[in-house]
């Protein structure tokens, strides 16, 4: 380096681009450093200063390092005075690099040398330029920017291709970066190709720009020449005297609102609403919602409610056209209806039918309506996530309902209907809210007398409907909703139930569906029988109800293909259905030592269900399989832990081999305390020797103290004894209460043990360790 060639200067730093040489610019300073540098600059003879651009324009006073290497010596050419700040033009003359600072106090001083472009000749350098003047003239014509210039002519007029890159650039208003870079190039085409790349970028902006607001413009047009053309239209329309189809519907509302009965707040937002609705274009989304919001309010039973029909004779006859047995259910229900008919204001129950599926909880509360005189709505919510499906969507919402609640109430038509709610043990619960919470409010009286959905936002009185919800199961019900419901149990029916339910009611109906006459259709009691036992198992009828309706197609089938269809019997029913589906569980004969017979609840109603005991090799403890639950592992400890340490009582001595209990059917899992005393008469089984009685089941919890506890499903679980043919069954003592549930022909043919505890069980079971029980 020639200290000849360095020169010192004042610096004037720039927060933004930097300053390109040939280029002329307006700069404001403010900064006293700032000021007292372009001072001194006017001062010298050359008026020359040194213009670096700012690495970061958040420092206030730039040292050396704040500032890039590169950067411009301009000229002063003008400065003015104002208030605060000094108004100064400069010119950048050439490229100049610092070399380091000069100690000064007031502004910042620097030494700097020229740091000339190298300047490259040929073919490529022309090529070049002409893209540039090309490109740049596009840009003109796209932006509207650098009217004052000619590209064309003024890239003639300059001459040197770095001072028309110069002035391209300042006129681009490129960001710093990009501008030190252009100001950093190490030759002519290096500076070159970087503008062209910053233009062709900048084209396509401005082109994109450019379409974006003519799209904007064109819809902008659209819509006011539609306007345009619809004031117009109602111009002409009301020249001709014909009516605007608009104003003739806000009309036609109006006229129905006038008509229709409401509550001061209903019509108060009702006639704000429509008058909102008269100011929206049709094509507008927000007009369809403010219609169908006010074609919600119209239809909805504000004051419309029906008499109920009090007559309990009437009720109870529809009930028993409608129903066969349930005698218990039914005068439950006429209860309610007479505290009705004594108190008109007194609040309608909420019932919650509980029982398996097909044993008529909606079927019934179809005859709870008839019997009333009320409108019958009914929908399921199981699966049920969102709880915007019962309260209703915001109207802001794209695609807004009311909920389900709503909807059933405006397609009864009245204010006092009968909605049945099935499925509420299947209700879901997750991020989108919890709907078993928002039915608290909806069945409540003490709330829903002004229920507000989200999408009618008006208070509506729910107080007089009268709620009836289903259930399978009581046990995924919440327990803040269960306490609102009175539970009325609907349990499982018995084969002689079944056919009773077939002969008046399922035959017929499914005779009549399929076209056929009394002659053409008959069936004998003993083919309805060994179809409820072949080709059905459940509690309900209702797959004995398609089994029937089946059968009643094949007939007509047969009859409109003019043949004559074969008796219907038991003996013909595989050519008619084909093999049968489902087999007896008979009772197994001459059971081992280890294996007692128990009764299990279930669903579709009550199984027999074998334990089966072998011993293990010492100190192995107890085995479980079969897939137990958590209840049912602890009943099986519990009574084999009951046998060990009363092994002396029973004969059993005071056994150390481990026991492996066994519950088949594997694939299916089983949990529950009534297996209890099964467990413990296998156990004892087991270690004593001696069988079990194949004719005996029995069902019951146990204690570690020896108590059997009473267990659910008594009915059902009676039922599966009887049909697998079994005569005996052991019940804990305080379910002796239950057997009056059952029909008086079961109870007749069984015998029935009642246990209190576990030697009870035992000496009923075992008929060789009864002596030694009632020794003990």
């Amino acid at each position: 380096m020639n200290d000849h060639t360095l020169e010192s200067l004042p610096v004037f730093p720039l927060r933004q681009t930097p300053l390109f040489p040939f280029v002329l610019a307006p700069f404001s300073a403010g900064r006293p450093a700032s000021v007292k540098a372009l001072e001194v600059a006017l001062a010298r003879k050359e008026k020359s200063i040194a213009v670096f651009a700012q690495r970061d324009a958040r420092v206030q006073d730039p040292g050396g390092d704040d500032l890039f290497e590169y950067g411009t010596r301009a000229t002063v050419r003008q400065m003015a005075r104002s208030e605060d700040t000094i108004e100064v033009v400069l010119q950048g003359i050439e490229r100049i690099r610092l070399v380091d600072v000069e100690e000064n106090e007031d502004f910042l001083k620097v030494r700097t040398e020229p740091a000339p472009i190298a300047i490259e000749q040929g073919t490529e350098v022309d090529a070049l330029q002409r893209e540039l003047v090309s490109l740049a003239a596009s840009y003109q014509s796209t932006t509207q920017i650098m009217q004052e210039y000619d590209v064309r002519q003024l890239a003639v007029q300059i001459g040197d291709p770095m001072h028309l890159v110069y002035l391209l650039a300042s006129l681009l208003e490129l960001d710093k970066a990009k501008a030190q870079r252009l100001l950093t190039a190490a030759s002519n085409i290096e500076a070159m190709q970087l503008l062209l790349g910053y233009l062709r970028h900048e084209l396509q902006v401005a082109e994109l720009r450019q379409e974006i607001a003519g799209q904007a413009a064109t819809e902008v047009g659209r819509e006011q020449r539609e306007y345009m053309l619809r004031q117009q239209l109602r111009a002409i329309q009301e020249e001709l005297g014909e009516t605007d189809p608009q104003a003739a519907e806000a009309r036609q509302l109006r006229s129905q609102f006038e008509e229709v009965e409401l509550p001061a707040p209903v019509r108060k937002e009702a006639e704000r609403e429509l008058a909102r609705m008269e100011r929206i274009p049709p094509s507008s989304p927000e007009y369809q919602v403010a219609r169908s919001y006010l074609e919600l309010i119209l239809d909805l039973p504000w004051q419309k409610s029906t008499d109920d029909m009090l007559d309990l004779g009437r009720a109870r006859e529809i009930l028993d056209e409608d129903h066969f047995d349930l005698e218990d259910i039914k005068e439950r229900i006429l209860e309610h209806l007479a505290v009705l008919k004594l108190n008109p204001e007194a609040q309608a129950p909420i019932l919650c039918f509980v029982g398996p599926p097909g044993v008529g909880k909606t079927s019934l509360g179809q005859s709870i309506a008839r019997a009333l005189g009320r409108q019958f709505e009914r929908f399921s919510i199981g699966g049920l996530h969102d709880e915007a499906e019962l309260r209703g969507h915001r109207r802001t919402y794209i695609g807004a309902m009311p909920g389900r609640i709503m909807q059933a109430i405006r397609r009864a038509g009245v204010t006092n209907p009968l909605l049945m709610l099935d499925e509420v043990d299947k209700v879901g619960r997750d991020f989108r809210g919890d709907p078993a919470s928002a039915l608290l409010e909806i069945l409540d009286p003490a709330q829903n007398f002004e229920f507000r959905d989200n999408y009618l936002d008006l208070p509506f009185d729910l107080s007089k409907v009268f709620f009836i919800t289903t259930a399978n199961t009581l046990d995924t019900i919440p327990g803040p909703l269960l306490d609102r419901m009175e539970v009325i149990r609907l349990s499982g029916y018995s084969d002689q139930e079944k056919l009773e339910i077939a002969r008046r009611y399922l035959v017929d109906r499914m005779r009549r569906q399929a076209g056929l006459t009394e002659e053409q259709f008959r069936l004998s009691d003993e083919t309805i029988v060994a179809l409820i036992s072949r080709y059905t198992r459940e509690a309900g009828v209702r797959n004995l109800t398609r089994v029937l309706g089946r059968v009643a197609r094949k007939v007509a089938l047969h009859i409109a293909e003019g043949k004559e269809p074969a008796a219907i019997d038991p003996d013909t029913l595989t050519e008619w259905l084909g093999p049968p589906r489902f087999f007896i569980e008979q009772a197994r004969q001459q059971l081992p030592a280890g294996v007692a017979t128990g009764l299990a609840w279930t669903e579709s109603g009550g199984d027999v269900l074998y334990i089966e005991a072998i011993q293990l090799p010492e100190n192995e403890g107890l085995t479980l399989t079969g897939q137990l639950g958590g209840v049912m592992q602890e009943s099986a400890r519990a009574a084999r832990n009951y046998i060990l340490s009363h092994g002396e009582d029973f004969g059993v001595g005071t056994p150390k081999a481990g026991v492996h209990i066994h519950v088949p059917a594997g694939a299916i899992p089983k949990d529950g305390p009534s297996a209890g005393v099964t467990m413990a008469a296998a156990v004892a089984s087991l270690y004593s020797g001696y069988a079990t009685r194949s004719d005996t089941a029995m069902t019951g919890e146990i204690t570690l103290t020896g108590l059997v506890l009473p267990v659910g499903g008594v009915k059902e679980k009676v039922l599966a004894a009887r049909r697998a043919g079994l005569k005996r069954v052991i019940l804990p003592a305080r379910n002796e209460d239950d057997l009056a549930k059952l029909p008086d022909s079961v109870r007749n043919e069984m015998e029935f043990i009642f246990a209190e505890r576990i030697e009870d069980v035992l000496a009923a079971a075992i008929p060789e360790l009864s002596e030694r029980l009632r020794a003990a």
